[in-house]
């Protein structure tokens, strides 16, 4: 019996820990680490979200347009115009070497010389101008102008028998 009674009064002695105690700081430990991940998400979308708005912003808000005063949507329709004057000042040169003389735009798409669907573009109507036979002609797209008050400006477009495009006034 002595040496049962030993064993007690030396368990006696040993602090005691509750088990309420250990788990309730297992689960604080752990809660603390499932808010820290989960913050951790919440930030890192918040820096994905705001990466993208950057780049929509920078790409498409703040563009450049290919003409100083014109809508970044209107750049497609410019480039359009320019490839059209393009072709039509090539068909242009084209039947000036054949024949010798500059025609009008209808002729030119009769003849077949340019293949085009109609004489304009979202508004642009093209017209030719010849400075007599001496191989001098200049094609002009021009638009209808912009209503009052608008910011979209229409710019007037022309190329030349040496195929350079540039704005007119």
């Amino acid at each position: 019996m002595s040496l049962a009674k030993a064993t007690v009064l030396s368990t006696k002695n040993l602090p005691v820990v509750s088990l309420t105690r250990i788990s309730f700081q297992c689960l604080a430990g752990a809660a603390g680490q499932v808010h820290t991940r989960n913050m951790g998400k919440l930030v890192g979308i918040l820096v994905f979200v705001a990466v993208a708005f950057g780049i929509y912003y920078y790409a498409f808000k703040r563009m450049p347009s290919t003409d100083p005063g014109t809508a970044p949507t209107q750049a497609i329709n410019l480039t359009g115009v320019r490839s059209d004057l393009l072709k039509i000042a090539q068909a242009e040169r084209s039947n000036m070497a054949l024949n010798s003389h500059c025609v009008e735009l209808s002729e030119l798409i009769s003849n077949g010389s340019l293949v085009m669907n109609a004489s304009g573009r979202e508004g642009y109507t093209y017209e030719i101008r010849c400075n007599g036979d001496g191989g001098e002609f200049a094609v002009t797209a021009r638009h209808a102008p912009a209503p009052e008050g608008s910011p979209i400006r229409y710019p007037i477009l022309a190329v030349d028998q040496n195929m350079q495009i540039g704005e007119i006034q």
